[in-house]
């Protein structure tokens, strides 16, 4: 079975994941099948609107499927990461930029990969199960997929927040962070899609919404903001050491074991995207410079080993919380130059 059903029904593009046991993670197949869909559809006429979903009932998509990047990396061999996550991102932009309504059906968890994949489209759906996270700094990456600019236009310091502790997102911290747009219940999706293969018209979606769920997140913004208002990790982690309450204590925690260097250049990411005009093929580029040098210089490799491979849970990053400088920053995210991101 393919791992991606793509089919027209009606007035509508469909795209759905179809890795369920894999929690629909994407790999690089899945994102050219996708890609080349978009492309076949952007001047059909018959084609109004796209849908994208996921199979199962657990996840939309749990992120890309890293094992692959892993396994290579550590054979020395650092192009087979980079040409995935190029063409991924192109895809990102894609979605981003495309000139059609594309609604995406966010249930169950939305990883990075699957919010790179869901989250910068015109329309995007939660629903009761929805749990949406950028988890990379724990495995030590960055956010990406575009993830660093949904974070950087998330409101006061909520994006710190969430890129340094991979705090999950249920659907009203979805809408209330910029993640998201539309409530709608998971039992009337079915009939929505119907509707809107049927019709072609996006004005479905807002007939079908509903109040979403109270946000944590939002009655929590302003501890959020003090606790991360710091401009560097060493200072956030100083606020963290005397906060109390479960939103304090668990930054805590995530602060104190995820990638140090993964942290530091997260937060310069943000930065410079609020300082510039920061739009989607900036993050991408930016966030490109990062993937391109990440599996042989930063601590992707022993960060999947530890909670992916090995699952010990004990990774050993290269750099401890006080050596990680300036200098280690800036060049994680220097120009590429002929290898810079084309889109």
């Amino acid at each position: 079975m393919t791992d991606t059903v793509i089919r027209r029904t009606g007035r509508a593009g469909h795209v759905s994941l179809s890795r369920p046991k894999a929690l629909n993670a994407l790999n690089h197949a899945m994102c050219l099948e996708i890609e080349a869909a978009l492309d076949a559809w952007r001047d059909d006429p018959e084609v109004a609107l796209v849908m994208i979903d996921g199979a199962g009932d657990k996840a939309f998509c749990a992120g890309g499927d890293i094992a692959e990047i892993y396994h290579q990396g550590r054979a020395g061999d650092y192009a087979t990461g980079r040409a995935f996550w190029r063409d991924e991102y192109r895809l990102n932009a894609k979605l981003a930029e495309y000139p059609k309504p594309v609604i995406s059906f966010l249930h169950g968890f939305v990883m990075g990969g699957g919010v790179g994949l869901g989250g910068h489209v015109g329309e995007r759906v939660v629903c009761e199960s929805s749990q949406i996270a950028m988890p990379e700094c724990g495995i030590g990456f960055v956010p990406d997929v575009g993830g660093s600019l949904l974070l950087a236009r998330a409101p006061g310091r909520l994006g710190e927040y969430l890129g340094l502790t991979a705090a999950r997102m249920g659907p009203g911290d979805a809408i209330h962070a910029g993640f998201a747009d539309h409530f709608v219940p998971e039992a009337d999706w079915p009939a929505l899609k119907e509707r809107l293969a049927a019709t072609g018209d996006v004005a479905a979606l807002s007939e079908a919404a509903s109040a979403p769920p109270a946000s944590p997140m939002a009655a929590a913004q302003d501890e959020i903001d003090v606790l991360f208002g710091a401009d560097s990790v060493a200072g956030i982690r100083a606020a963290l050491e005397g906060a109390k309450g479960p939103i304090g204590e668990a930054a805590r925690k995530a602060v104190g074991r995820n990638s140090p260097l993964s942290m530091a250049v997260t937060l310069e990411m943000l930065r410079r995207l609020r300082a510039g005009d920061g739009d989607i093929r900036a993050a991408l580029r930016q966030e490109y410079r990062v993937s391109h040098r990440i599996v042989e210089e930063g601590d992707f490799v022993e960060g999947v080993r530890a909670q992916i491979i090995d699952k010990d849970r004990t990774p050993h990053w290269r750099l401890a919380a006080d050596e990680v400088t300036p200098a280690h920053v800036e060049a994680m995210l220097a120009p590429l130059g002929e290898d810079e991101l084309a889109l």
